[in-house]
């Protein structure tokens, strides 16, 4: 299963790179309305998955077994991690995937902003006990998962 996972990792890092999705300049234009070509790639992969999610939940199986999707509850903490992550992607012009593409590109900047997802990835993991206090959010969920 690990190969068709790198597999489609590529290959979806491949088309990211080859649309211009995740270079800095088509996300920003998106950020700043001048290009709204960014908002029509994701509306088509909104419409294109959500059939696929809904018959998911539906059934319950996939074509490698049994699966679940859980709807996540609505928060304080739910709110405010949007925003930080809109912030986020809009200072540096790129969101988790594209971060990757960037640096198969060759692109030195991406570094940056890989190093400021995993520090706000890691601050977030060491002050979350006292955010879940300040703003009644849930448990954090730890562990290796199933799968």
């Amino acid at each position: 299963m690990t190969i068709l996972y790198v597999t489609l990792g590529t290959l979806f890092g491949f088309v990211l790179s080859r649309s211009g999705a995740a270079d800095y300049d088509f996300i920003q234009g998106m950020f700043l309305f001048k290009n709204v070509q960014l908002y029509g790639i994701m509306a088509t992969a909104i419409v294109l998955t959500a059939p696929g999610l809904w018959l998911i939940q539906r059934s319950g199986r996939t074509f490698a077994g049994r699966c679940s999707v859980e709807r996540k509850p609505l928060h304080r903490g739910t709110v405010i991690g949007g925003l930080l992550f809109g912030v986020g992607w809009s200072m540096a012009g790129m969101c988790p995937g594209p971060i990757l593409v960037n640096i198969g590109e060759g692109k030195l900047y991406a570094l940056a902003a890989l190093a400021g997802a995993l520090t706000g990835a890691g601050l977030l993991g060491e002050l979350y006990p006292r955010l879940q206090r300040a703003l009644r959010m849930p448990e954090l969920a730890v562990g290796p998962g199933e799968g």
